[in-house]
This record gives structure tokens, sequence and C-alpha cells, in this order.
């Protein structure tokens, strides 16, 4: 990454949304981010995963669901912890189904809030926001994503590849509560979380210790049996609940469906009434 730093940053400490963006292949990254991730992909190659693969599996899984949400109709999208800019963003995705999609970014990173409001300047159907996930009603009642969203209608809230930097269970299923109350009959959920599978014990603490020195400090690495009840009170649209590679609108889980192997799990959910 060029350019100066902004306020608040400090490049010596590792940040999740930068280490995403080097999984990516982006620029957007600090030497320490790239140190992290690559202790990060080494560990998944010892036990015969690619980081780097995941990430692009959960990013297309992204894709593949605001695809089909804009299909059907839904054209506002509330995309909670976003991370930076890369390609096929929620709103390109969605414009490309209906220009008169209207995304609210949110995110609590200076780098992220500084080159999305950059990239996104021209745009007026697509705002940035600084908000911080573990205080949704904030987020909620922000006058800037009020006056930008309309909560009377449908709308389509994101929780990608966030939650499992809430490493305490009880707070993590809290937050997920607090979104949930404040959706309406019709409204959607998708959400994407990192799944321990088999990960033995002693590989788990590897990773929370490189986590540990990112500034989310830490990560939680839940199983399906953990995130399943996130959508308590909703209707999984099909597949349900599925590695986000095996993620495709209204078709079944295959019988090669792996939930053993460590990865992201993923699904969209509707509101009913």
């Amino acid at each position: 990454m060029s350019g100066n730093v902004p306020a608040g940053i400090n490049p010596d400490i590792p940040n999740v949304a930068r280490m995403y963006d080097y999984y990516l292949g982006g620029r957007d990254n600090f030497a320490s981010d790239r140190a992290a991730a690559e202790k990060i992909i080494e560990l998944g190659r010892q036990m015969g995963n690619d980081a780097r693969e995941i990430a692009r599996a959960n990013r297309a899984f992204l894709g593949r669901a605001v695809g089909s949400l804009a299909a059907t109709g839904i054209r506002q999208f509330l995309d909670i912890g976003a991370g930076l800019p890369t390609q096929d963003n929620v709103h390109q995705v969605a414009k490309r189904h209906a220009t008169d999609s209207r995304v609210a970014y949110v995110d609590n990173d200076p780098v992220v809030l500084n080159h999305a409001r950059a990239l996104l300047a021209r745009d007026s159907d697509v705002i940035t926001v600084e908000g911080d996930l573990r205080d949704a009603d904030a987020i909620f009642d922000n006058p800037d994503i009020t006056s930008h969203l309309d909560f009377s209608r449908p709308i389509a809230v994101l929780l990608v590849a966030i939650l499992h930097f809430v490493p305490d269970n009880d707070e993590a299923a809290g937050i997920v509560g607090q979104v949930k109350k404040r959706l309406r009959p019709g409204d959607y959920l998708v959400l994407s979380h990192v799944s321990a599978g088999t990960t033995t014990q002693r590989d788990a603490q590897e990773g929370q210790r490189v986590y540990s020195a990112t500034t989310s400090g830490g990560i939680a690495h839940r199983g399906y049996a953990e995130i399943f009840p996130y959508f308590d009170g909703l209707e999984l649209l099909p597949p349900g609940l599925v590695p986000v590679a095996d993620w495709k609108p209204a078709v079944p889980p295959g019988p090669d469906t792996d939930f053993d192997r460590p990865g992201i799990l993923g699904a969209v959910a509707r509101v009913p009434g």
C-alpha cells in the first residue's frame, strides 16, 4: 500500500480487512497484513486447505447471493463489515440487475472507509458509513443510512465473513439477534462464517494466535451446530447453510457436500410473514 497512512491506523498491526484483501490478490495492505496472512496461508497448506481459495469462494458466494436477491426484486442492501472494495462489489452486482439498486456499506476501519468513499464518490446510490458491528442499533438508526435506505421496503442485510471476528459466542449470537429484531417480513439476511470443520484444537489455536495479534483481537472457529442457530426464526432459502462454494440458488446440497472440511459456511434467509 502506498500513500499516506490514514489517521488512527497503525500499519504495524495486522488488520483482518486488509488481510482478506491480500488473500484476494489486492494491493490495499501493509507488510504486517501480508506477513500475518502468509502465516494463515501456510497453516492452511499444512491442513490441506488454501486460504486464498476459501476467500475467493466466499467472495463468489456474496456475488451469487446478491445477484439472486436482486433478480427477485430486492433493491436495497446494507452490507455490515463490508471490507475493502474489490471486484464485483455488492453495488456492482445489484446494479447489473437493476440500475436503481441502493447500497449502504458499513465498516469501522479508516482504511476501508477512505478507499470506499474515494471509489464511490460519484455514485449517489451508494454510501459508505462508519459503524461498528457490535452496535447494530446504531447502524440501523444512523441518519445517513435511514435517509439513504427505506426500511419500510424490503432490504437485504449482509453479515458476510465478519461474525467470526467476534470471539465471544454469546456476543456473536446477540449481534445476530439485534439485527434480526430490526428486520421486517420480506427482508433478507445473508450470512457467512468461518467453519471449524474437523480442525484440530492445535491447528485452531495456531490460527487464533495469528488473529489475536490483529485489530480484531481474535477469531472464532465455530462449527455448523453453532452457526445454524443464527437463522432461528427465518426461512432458509435452498440450499440452506452449506459451504460457500456449494451455495447456488435453489440447488439442494449434493451427496458430496463436505461439512467437515474447514472453510466458510454461508446461507441466505428470509424473514417470514
